[in-house]
Protein backbone atom coordinates (compact mmCIF):
# COMPACT_ATOMS: atom_id res chain seq x y z
CA UNK A 1 0.00 0.00 0.00
CA UNK A 2 1.05 3.42 -0.97
CA UNK A 3 1.69 6.03 1.58
CA UNK A 4 0.51 9.56 1.06
CA UNK A 5 1.26 12.39 3.39
CA UNK A 6 -0.48 15.50 3.31
CA UNK A 7 -0.54 19.22 4.46
CA UNK A 8 -2.94 21.67 4.27
CA UNK A 9 -2.34 25.39 3.27
CA UNK A 10 -3.97 27.82 5.67
CA UNK A 11 -5.08 29.66 3.55
CA UNK A 12 -4.85 30.20 -0.70
CA UNK A 13 -6.80 33.00 -2.76
CA UNK A 14 -8.52 32.23 -5.93
CA UNK A 15 -10.49 33.45 -8.38
CA UNK A 16 -14.02 33.35 -9.73
CA UNK A 17 -15.22 30.23 -11.71
CA UNK A 18 -11.35 28.33 -10.85
CA UNK A 19 -11.47 24.67 -10.49
CA UNK A 20 -9.61 23.97 -7.20
CA UNK A 21 -7.31 21.23 -6.97
CA UNK A 22 -5.32 18.98 -4.27
CA UNK A 23 -2.00 20.75 -5.24
CA UNK A 24 -3.14 24.04 -4.67
CA UNK A 25 -4.93 23.17 -1.20
CA UNK A 26 -2.15 21.13 0.02
CA UNK A 27 1.62 19.96 0.04
CA UNK A 28 1.95 16.59 -0.98
CA UNK A 29 4.74 13.72 -0.57
CA UNK A 30 5.03 10.13 -1.08
CA UNK A 31 7.57 7.77 -3.06
CA UNK A 32 5.48 6.78 -5.97
CA UNK A 33 5.68 9.75 -8.04
CA UNK A 34 2.86 8.70 -10.67
CA UNK A 35 0.26 8.48 -7.80
CA UNK A 36 1.81 11.84 -6.45
CA UNK A 37 0.90 13.45 -9.75
CA UNK A 38 -2.75 12.00 -10.22
CA UNK A 39 -3.53 12.54 -6.80
CA UNK A 40 -2.18 16.00 -7.00
CA UNK A 41 -5.02 16.74 -9.82
CA UNK A 42 -7.96 15.75 -8.56
CA UNK A 43 -10.68 18.22 -8.13
CA UNK A 44 -11.60 19.38 -4.56
CA UNK A 45 -13.62 22.00 -5.49
CA UNK A 46 -14.95 24.05 -7.97
CA UNK A 47 -15.66 28.32 -7.34
CA UNK A 48 -19.03 29.27 -8.02
CA UNK A 49 -20.53 32.75 -8.78
CA UNK A 50 -21.80 33.61 -5.16
CA UNK A 51 -18.43 32.37 -3.23
CA UNK A 52 -16.52 34.59 -1.07
CA UNK A 53 -14.83 32.65 1.81
CA UNK A 54 -14.76 28.66 1.35
CA UNK A 55 -13.33 26.65 4.00
CA UNK A 56 -12.60 22.73 2.92
CA UNK A 57 -12.10 20.41 6.10
CA UNK A 58 -9.30 17.75 5.77
CA UNK A 59 -12.18 15.31 6.75
CA UNK A 60 -13.73 15.76 3.60
CA UNK A 61 -10.86 15.81 0.87
CA UNK A 62 -9.75 12.22 3.18
CA UNK A 63 -12.98 10.91 2.01
CA UNK A 64 -13.05 11.76 -1.25
CA UNK A 65 -9.77 10.48 -1.72
CA UNK A 66 -10.42 7.36 0.16
CA UNK A 67 -13.36 6.91 -2.40
CA UNK A 68 -11.14 6.50 -4.98
CA UNK A 69 -7.61 5.08 -3.82
CA UNK A 70 -8.03 1.61 -2.22
CA UNK A 71 -4.65 1.04 -2.31
CA UNK A 72 -3.07 4.26 -0.72
CA UNK A 73 -3.45 5.39 2.69
CA UNK A 74 -3.49 9.16 3.50
CA UNK A 75 -1.66 11.00 6.81
CA UNK A 76 -2.67 14.52 7.35
CA UNK A 77 0.15 17.07 8.77
CA UNK A 78 -0.75 20.77 9.81
CA UNK A 79 -3.78 22.25 9.82
CA UNK A 80 -6.80 20.56 9.57
CA UNK A 81 -8.59 23.07 7.27
CA UNK A 82 -7.61 25.23 4.05
CA UNK A 83 -9.42 29.01 4.04
CA UNK A 84 -10.08 30.02 0.18
CA UNK A 85 -10.65 33.49 -0.19
CA UNK A 86 -12.18 34.29 -3.53
CA UNK A 87 -10.76 37.58 -5.52
CA UNK A 88 -13.64 39.62 -7.21
CA UNK A 89 -13.03 42.19 -9.31
CA UNK A 90 -12.06 45.62 -8.17
CA UNK A 91 -13.82 48.48 -10.15
CA UNK A 92 -11.44 51.78 -10.17
CA UNK A 93 -12.82 53.93 -7.69
CA UNK A 94 -13.86 57.32 -9.09
CA UNK A 95 -11.71 60.45 -8.57
CA UNK A 96 -14.35 62.12 -6.67
CA UNK A 97 -14.78 59.33 -4.56
CA UNK A 98 -11.73 59.20 -3.77
CA UNK A 99 -11.17 63.30 -3.28
CA UNK A 100 -14.35 62.62 -0.81
CA UNK A 101 -12.51 60.16 1.27
CA UNK A 102 -9.20 61.55 1.38
CA UNK A 103 -10.65 64.82 2.88
CA UNK A 104 -13.15 63.29 5.50
CA UNK A 105 -9.45 61.28 6.73
CA UNK A 106 -7.32 64.65 6.86
CA UNK A 107 -10.15 67.04 8.09
CA UNK A 108 -10.59 63.88 10.98
CA UNK A 109 -6.64 63.36 11.57
CA UNK A 110 -6.50 67.42 12.06
CA UNK A 111 -8.99 67.49 14.38
CA UNK A 112 -8.04 64.75 16.33
CA UNK A 113 -4.65 66.14 16.90
CA UNK A 114 -5.75 69.58 17.62
CA UNK A 115 -8.34 68.33 20.16
CA UNK A 116 -5.85 66.48 22.05
CA UNK A 117 -2.81 69.51 21.98
CA UNK A 118 -6.00 71.70 23.40
CA UNK A 119 -7.13 69.05 26.05
CA UNK A 120 -3.15 68.95 27.16
CA UNK A 121 -2.57 73.00 26.97
CA UNK A 122 0.17 71.95 24.64
CA UNK A 123 0.69 75.79 23.81
CA UNK A 124 0.65 76.79 27.50
CA UNK A 125 3.43 74.21 28.08
CA UNK A 126 5.11 75.56 25.16
CA UNK A 127 5.34 79.18 26.53
CA UNK A 128 6.37 78.09 29.97
CA UNK A 129 9.33 75.94 28.55
CA UNK A 130 9.99 79.10 26.86
CA UNK A 131 9.75 81.45 29.91
CA UNK A 132 12.20 78.56 32.20
CA UNK A 133 15.06 78.73 28.84
CA UNK A 134 14.84 82.25 27.94
CA UNK A 135 13.11 84.18 30.84
CA UNK A 136 10.98 86.41 28.57
CA UNK A 137 7.22 85.25 28.32
CA UNK A 138 6.03 84.94 24.31
CA UNK A 139 2.77 83.55 23.30
CA UNK A 140 3.76 81.94 20.21
CA UNK A 141 7.77 80.99 20.75
CA UNK A 142 8.34 79.34 17.00
CA UNK A 143 11.26 78.02 17.50
CA UNK A 144 10.12 75.33 20.02
CA UNK A 145 6.70 74.77 17.84
CA UNK A 146 7.92 74.64 14.33
CA UNK A 147 10.03 71.74 15.45
CA UNK A 148 7.29 70.46 17.10
CA UNK A 149 5.17 70.54 14.29
CA UNK A 150 7.87 68.72 12.16
CA UNK A 151 8.29 66.13 14.47
CA UNK A 152 4.90 65.57 15.01
CA UNK A 153 5.06 64.92 11.19
CA UNK A 154 8.33 62.63 11.17
CA UNK A 155 7.32 60.69 14.26
CA UNK A 156 4.14 59.76 12.21
CA UNK A 157 6.09 58.68 9.60
CA UNK A 158 8.76 56.84 11.54
CA UNK A 159 5.76 54.97 13.33
CA UNK A 160 3.68 54.00 10.13
CA UNK A 161 7.45 52.89 8.52
CA UNK A 162 6.28 54.09 5.54
CA UNK A 163 7.39 56.94 3.13
CA UNK A 164 4.35 57.07 0.52
CA UNK A 165 4.64 53.59 -1.01
CA UNK A 166 8.07 53.06 0.16
CA UNK A 167 9.13 50.99 3.23
CA UNK A 168 11.90 53.00 5.89
CA UNK A 169 12.65 49.03 7.01
CA UNK A 170 11.78 45.72 6.89
CA UNK A 171 10.31 46.10 10.49
CA UNK A 172 6.12 46.14 10.62
CA UNK A 173 4.69 48.78 11.82
CA UNK A 174 2.05 48.91 14.73
CA UNK A 175 -0.71 49.69 11.87
CA UNK A 176 0.35 46.24 10.01
CA UNK A 177 0.59 44.39 12.89
CA UNK A 178 -3.17 45.36 13.89
CA UNK A 179 -3.70 44.68 10.31
CA UNK A 180 -2.74 41.54 10.52
CA UNK A 181 -4.64 40.62 13.84
CA UNK A 182 -7.51 41.70 12.42
CA UNK A 183 -7.36 39.46 9.48
CA UNK A 184 -6.45 37.09 11.40
CA UNK A 185 -9.63 37.10 13.60
CA UNK A 186 -11.68 37.64 10.10
CA UNK A 187 -10.02 33.89 8.94
CA UNK A 188 -10.80 32.63 12.09
CA UNK A 189 -14.13 33.34 12.25
CA UNK A 190 -14.70 32.12 9.17
CA UNK A 191 -12.94 28.50 9.58
CA UNK A 192 -15.98 28.48 12.20
CA UNK A 193 -18.90 29.81 10.38
CA UNK A 194 -18.14 28.30 6.72
CA UNK A 195 -17.21 25.15 7.54
CA UNK A 196 -20.05 23.02 6.64
CA UNK A 197 -19.26 19.96 9.00
CA UNK A 198 -19.23 22.80 12.07
CA UNK A 199 -23.02 23.16 10.80
CA UNK A 200 -23.90 19.77 11.08
CA UNK A 201 -22.71 19.65 14.54
CA UNK A 202 -24.71 22.23 16.20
Amino acid sequence: MTLVYIRLKKKINTNVHDVIKLKELAYISTKNIDKKKKIEDEVIYRIKEDDHVIVVDSFIIIKHLNEKYDDVEFQLLGPTETLIQVNKEKKQPQFLYFLFIWLLLFIGTAMTIMNFHYDVSMQEVQQKIHLLLTGKEEEFPLWIQIPYSLGLGLGMVLYLNHWFKKRINKDPSPLEIELHQYQLDIDNYARHYENKLNDETR
